[in-house]
């Protein structure tokens, strides 16, 4: 229960992997609830990068507003501070008006910072160390440095997403520099919301086959001509942004260097891997998250206890 000191803060958070659902729950419950709808995905808030991202529709926007979308070209870069301000100036507006903010997204790190209030570490930059191991990253490839992250702090890595180059690179600086581990050094300063926690999950393998399902609608829906476009309007694959799931394998098929059942096969591989990444962040086990099994329709029921929860405050 919260204090009686302070007015209560109502903020239903929606969490759980790609693919299992979670934008069509959140639309619900906005709609039942009038609630308004706080996007915590990393690569939705990069605008012409639609199809691949999976973002609301223009008429699902019309008809429920929705936050943090489109708000970066692709070659800018939002930091998890950056973030962590725009959410929480977002929810305190949508509280102000008197609606129910949702939080939805499957970004761990954007979900924790929010709702821990992360503080970065106060470490001066290395700027030496730090060209060093970005051109280690271009050198030995992305994969190389998040292992040698894993290897010096576990705990990091569980949570840094490892297609973030630039955010693997600072967790590396800080712990070399330090000579301690960057998830030891990480503050908290939680702020005042009182979050009812949803998570959604499936079976792996359901899992798995949604994703592969969903792969295949994108391509349907003309993901290669979006990748083009981006491309011709000079945006290139090394950015961050292009990190995004699929956006690189369906540029190099675009640009002629692997075929179309390639790019297929290595958009699902990472997209299992990041999955896997996000059972990191998403744990059944977490007492914090009331999880819900989407084998079945479930959004009638997530209403029902999330307008239980609202009335016994």
């Amino acid at each position: 229960m919260p204090s009686k000191a302070r007015a209560w803060r109502p903020l239903v958070v929606i969490v759980g992997p790609t693919a299992v659902g979670k934008s069509a729950v959140a639309l619900h419950l906005a709609q039942a609830l009038d609630g308004e709808i706080i996007s915590a995905d990393s690569r939705q808030v990069y605008r012409g990068l639609d199809i691949g991202t999976a973002k609301p529709t223009p008429a699902e926007r019309a008809q429920i507003p929705h936050h943090l979308i489109d708000i970066l070209d692709p070659d800018e870069t939002l930091g998890l501070a950056q973030y962590q301000a725009l959410a929480t100036a977002a929810i305190d507006a949508i509280q102000g008006r008197g609606r129910l903010p949702l939080l939805v997204g499957g970004t761990g790190q954007y979900i924790r910072g929010v709702l821990e209030g992360w503080r970065a570490p106060e470490v001066a930059p290395n700027p030496a160390l730090r060209a060093y191991l970005t051109a280690e990253a271009e050198r030995k490839g992305a994969d190389k440095l998040f292992a040698w992250l894993a290897a010096l702090d576990p705990a990091a890595a569980g949570w840094i997403d490892p297609r973030n180059v630039r955010r693997v690179v600072r967790a590396l600086e800080v712990t070399l520099t330090t000579g301690r581990p960057f998830s030891e050094l990480r503050r908290r300063q939680p702020p005042s919301y009182d979050a009812l926690q949803i998570g959604l999950t499936l079976p792996r393998d359901v899992l798995y086959a949604r994703a592969d399902a969903r792969i295949d609608a994108m391509i349907a829906a003309g993901w290669a001509d979006e990748v083009r476009r981006l491309l011709e309007q000079g945006y290139n694959l090394s950015l961050p942004a292009m990190s995004s799931l699929g956006y690189r394998e369906m540029g190099r098929y675009v640009l002629g260097q692997i075929d179309l059942a390639e790019a297929i096969r290595l958009i699902r591989q990472a997209t299992r891997r990041f999955i896997r990444h996000q059972a990191n962040w998403f744990r059944l086990s977490d007492p914090r998250i009331h999880w819900f099994d989407m084998t079945q329709e479930r959004a009638e029921e997530i209403e029902g206890i999330v307008r239980e929860w609202i009335s016994s405050e």
